[in-house]
């Protein structure tokens, strides 16, 4: 049977490693004024000279977490602004910097789509996400972002697979677009798998 799902829909937050009671907090992080790529709600980000940045360009990219919305002041009505997804360019007024909300527990489980069929044996190995510049919805914020089969590792890849999500519409691991479950393999905060720039 067909999955239902036919697109990704980035990184979801679902439970916590150890099946412990999951709050989904988020620090406060930074945007630079004006960067030059897009990040949407459920896109993995990453710590580069201070700021969030994409934090999918490889597959091997170590994270900080995954992008749950933006705060800032709007440059043309100076009123505070709320938004799923910073949408690039964005200038705030005085040139300030744009506050990132960063899912950043890093046991944080996450529901993703993948892009092609799991075979069994591939659970516990480690993937990438969609790499490139993140593409995502600019009507709901969302990313569309799946994990990548190709390139597997049992231990290079920034998510590691655990399980299927377990979607009743969405649970065929012989075709592409099924719902898994996966935790971050290559974190900054614990693996220091990337130097703090």
């Amino acid at each position: 049977m067909a999955n239902r799902n036919s697109a990704g829909f980035g990184l979801i937050a679902t439970g916590t490693i150890g099946s412990t009671p999951s709050t989904q907090g988020q620090g406060k992080y930074y945007i630079d004024a004006a960067y030059d790529k897009s990040l949407y709600q459920g896109t993995a980000v990453q710590s580069k000279v201070g700021y969030m940045k994409v934090g999918q360009n490889a597959i091997t990219d170590a994270t900080i977490g995954v992008l749950n919305g933006i705060f800032y002041n709007a440059t043309t009505t100076l009123k505070p602004t709320w938004a799923n997804y910073y949408g690039q360019p964005i200038t705030p007024a005085n040139s300030e910097d744009i506050t990132a909300f960063v899912l950043d527990n890093p046991f944080q489980l996450y529901v993703v789509s993948v892009d092609d069929a799991v075979v069994q044996a591939g659970y516990g190995k480690t993937y990438g996400l969609t790499t490139g510049d993140p593409g995502g919805s600019t009507t709901s914020g969302q990313s569309s972002a799946e994990l990548i089969i190709a390139g597997v590792s049992a231990t290079a890849n920034s998510w590691r697979l655990l399980r299927t999500a377990e979607d009743p519409e969405n649970n065929d691991i012989t075709t592409g677009n099924c719902s898994v479950i996966v935790c971050q393999n290559l974190n900054q905060y614990l693996t220091n798998a990337v130097t703090w720039q």
